[in-house]
């Protein structure tokens, strides 16, 4: 069997008896427009090794390997494995099922070098995936990821703006993030309650050092764990006036006002 000749996605789900769980996060993409769309967003991706994190019944997946892509799947919940495998002897080889949690995955190892992430993650751990990727030591080529629409306007948020905080300095100091593609409840299957977003994220030509990365991980942390109070007071355990003195940062401005550049002279100022 090949690609072409798979069943829908519905008949796949109905066949193996499949419902998303709620407890993993789960809400099915199975419209293949859409998930071809997003494969588009993340390319060119011909010949290229794509990890994507719950693919679930596999709609993503049978996009991305349309496009080219070399793909491994992580999938933490071992129902979807079997109809999974019908995907991966239908693409000859270019699928790889790794049985796991993603959030202690080694992704280095997992794609055998370089490689992009394509996922529509789980929301429940979207975040924290993120963070992983944006954070850790091995440093993908391209992120194109499906969260929450609210997660993904932070992630993607301006300086000044309510939705700017610790996860849009983070995301921004690493990468260049955009919000490419907007999508509905009613495009999933059970529909969430909330709407969703796909972000584009390039990581800078330049890697931050990682105690530099570090450094900034901690003064967001400081900075927006009390984001109502001026910079000297929610900063005071790491310098406060004094810190920002040094990152000619004004003591009395509050942290979503300044912008990653000036976050990032605040971490070098660390002592």
């Amino acid at each position: 069997m090949s690609l072409e000749n798979l069943p829908p996605l519905r008949h796949s789900l109905d066949a193996y008896g499949l419902l998303a769980k709620k407890a993993f996060g789960q809400h099915f993409l199975l419209d293949l427009n859409i998930t071809r769309k997003i494969a588009r967003l993340a390319g060119p991706l011909d010949g290229e090794t794509v990890i994507e994190v719950g693919p679930g019944p596999g709609g993503l997946t049978r996009a991305l390997l349309e496009a080219g892509a070399k793909v491994v799947a992580v999938e933490k919940d071992p129902r979807f494995l079997p109809l999974l495998e019908d995907l991966a002897t239908a693409s000859g080889g270019a699928l790889t099922l790794v049985e796991a949690d993603a959030l202690w995955a080694d992704e280095a190892v997992l794609a055998g070098g370089r490689g992009h992430i394509v996922s529509n993650l789980p929301y429940n751990v979207g975040t924290l995936l993120l963070i992983k990727w944006l954070t850790g030591p091995w440093r993908p080529a391209s992120m194109t990821l499906m969260f929450q629409k609210e997660v993904a306007d932070r992630i993607a948020a301006a300086t000044g703006t309510e939705a700017y905080g610790r996860l849009s300095v983070i995301a921004q100091a690493v990468c260049e993030a955009k919000v490419v593609m907007d999508l509905p409840p009613r495009a999933f299957i059970p529909p969430p309650k909330v709407s969703s977003a796909v972000v584009r994220l390039d990581p800078m030509p330049n890697a931050l050092d990682p105690a530099l990365l570090a450094a900034l991980e901690r003064v967001t942390a400081a900075a927006f764990g009390q984001r109502r109070k001026m910079l000297r007071s929610s900063l005071k355990v790491l310098g406060g006036e004094a810190l920002c003195a040094s990152a000619e940062i004004d003591a009395e401005a509050r942290a979503e006002t300044v912008d990653v550049a000036g976050f990032l002279r605040l971490a070098a100022a660390l002592p």
